[in-house]
């Protein structure tokens, strides 16, 4: 990135070659259309070229942000076309395809992305469920309801449970490899 900030052309290609896959793949998992997911994904590496200075190491890593601005850009790109994301066409607890085949340079994130699927895998299937529908596929809370056939006030509460072991499984799982 600093490299970008520098304006070197090259080390974008680099990015380019090490993460197109992934952004792709989080621009279609929301969107669903293969030339809209392309065109995020080069929306993203623009934004990237353009700000590299919005990224901030001392947040996270690198990849999180980068999937983070993507999934952003994809849901604001629904919203802008006011239009609802398909339905999945395979299972919501299916989620290592997000994941590059081989594995990068970052073996942490790859690391990570197996802990999560882990964690994921350990939720009540209700509390999972709203969890990947909401990240993943971006829907509303009053999406997820309707979709769900439960009321508002159930998502958010499954939702904020779920998190919630997530988030002390995700810390129970990083003190025990310290």
């Amino acid at each position: 990135m600093q490299r970008i900030a520098q304006r070197d052309q090259r080390a974008l290609e680099t990015l380019y070659q090490r993460y197109a896959n992934l952004v792709y793949n989080m621009a279609y998992q929301v969107l669903q259309n293969r030339s809209a997911a392309e065109e995020v994904t080069q929306d993203i590496f623009f934004q990237v070229w353009r700000w590299p200075e919005k990224w901030n190491p001392d947040r996270g890593r690198f990849t999180s942000w980068l999937l983070t601005i993507t999934r952003h850009t994809a849901i604001d790109r629904l919203r802008r076309e006011n239009r609802r994301p398909t339905l999945m066409q395979h299972s919501l607890d299916d989620i290592t395809h997000l994941l590059p085949a081989t594995p990068s340079h970052d073996n942490h994130g790859h690391d990570n992305g197996r802990l999560l699927r882990s964690l994921l895998a350990g939720l009540p299937a209700d509390q999972r469920q709203v969890i990947l529908l909401a990240f993943y596929r971006g829907l509303t809370h009053t999406e997820i309801a309707d979709q769900l056939g439960v009321p508002v006030g159930t998502v958010k509460s499954r939702l904020r449970l779920g998190l919630t072991k997530l988030r002390r499984a995700w810390k129970k799982a990083l003190e025990r490899e310290l």
